[in-house]
Parts: C-alpha cells; structure tokens; sequence
C-alpha cells in the first residue's frame, strides 16, 4: 500500500457517507412530497403547477440536508470533498429516481423524459444542478469555514 492510500479511502469513504445522507434526507423528503403533490395537489392545481409549488420547498429540503450531511464530512472539508459528495448524491438521487419513478409508471427514460413538462421539466433539471453544488454552498452558511463562497448576514 502506498503513503496516504489509507488517507485517500477513509477521505473517500467520507465522501459517499455524506453523499449518502444527503441524498436520503432528500430523496426521502421528496419521495413524501411526490404522494402529497399527485395525490391532492396536482388534481386540484394541474401537474405544472403542483411541481412548481413543491420545487421551492425541496430548496429547502435540499439547503438543510446539505447542510446536515455536510458536518459529517471528515476535515478538512475543502470545496472538492463538498463538491464530490454533492455530484454522488446527485447520481444515487438519479438511479433511484429513474429507478422507481420507470417502474411505478412502466416508461422508458426516453418516455419519460417526453412527457415532462417543458416548463417544470426546465426547473427540474435546474434543482438536479442546485442539488449537486448545494454541499458546496451551504457549508459556509451554516459555519463551514472551509468555502470558497462568503454570505453576508
């Protein structure tokens, strides 16, 4: 084994333990949403509208799940550790998702895809990008002083 291997995989291993807790506080969370948005929300409101309703409350969602699984990210907490657990929990969110969300509807990811809504579907792929940075950027807002990215109060 090479120096700084151990180091290496105990800091990767922390990556995806973090990757893993913010996507399940996440995916949960919106796992719970989904049956509250198609099942009382979106036949009242129409699914546009319904999903654009739930994406500001998954902001939030996503702000203090970042914010969680990022404490238990080992030191030191730099940018790329933040990063690498947000585009892993970002991947874990999207097989999962396809995962279930294919087989509850027995599409392909082709039909799927087709059948968004142009406009939800648009705001959608931008929360799947805010839900990749989020670890980065909400370290420094809850006292991370590692972040590159300075709040004012």
């Amino acid at each position: 084994m090479t120096p700084g291997a151990g180091a290496a995989s105990r800091s990767h291993e922390g990556i995806l333990r973090t990757a893993v807790v913010y996507f399940a506080i996440t995916f949960g969370a919106g796992f719970v949403l989904g049956f509250v948005r198609v099942g009382w929300v979106a036949p009242r409101l129409g699914t546009r509208t319904a999903e654009l309703i739930e994406m500001p409350i998954m902001l939030v969602v996503m702000i203090l799940a970042a914010r969680r699984a990022v404490r238990g990210l080992p030191a030191p907490r730099t940018p790329a550790r933040r990063l690498g657990a947000g585009v892993a929990a970002l991947g874990f969110l999207l097989l999962a998702e396809f995962t279930l969300v294919l087989w509850l509807r027995g599409q392909t990811i082709s039909e799927y895809l087709a059948r968004r809504d142009p406009v939800a579907g648009a705001a959608y792929a931008l929360s799947l990008v805010l839900f990749a940075v989020m670890p980065l950027v909400a370290a420094r807002r809850s006292g991370d002083p590692g972040s590159p990215i300075t709040w004012s109060p």
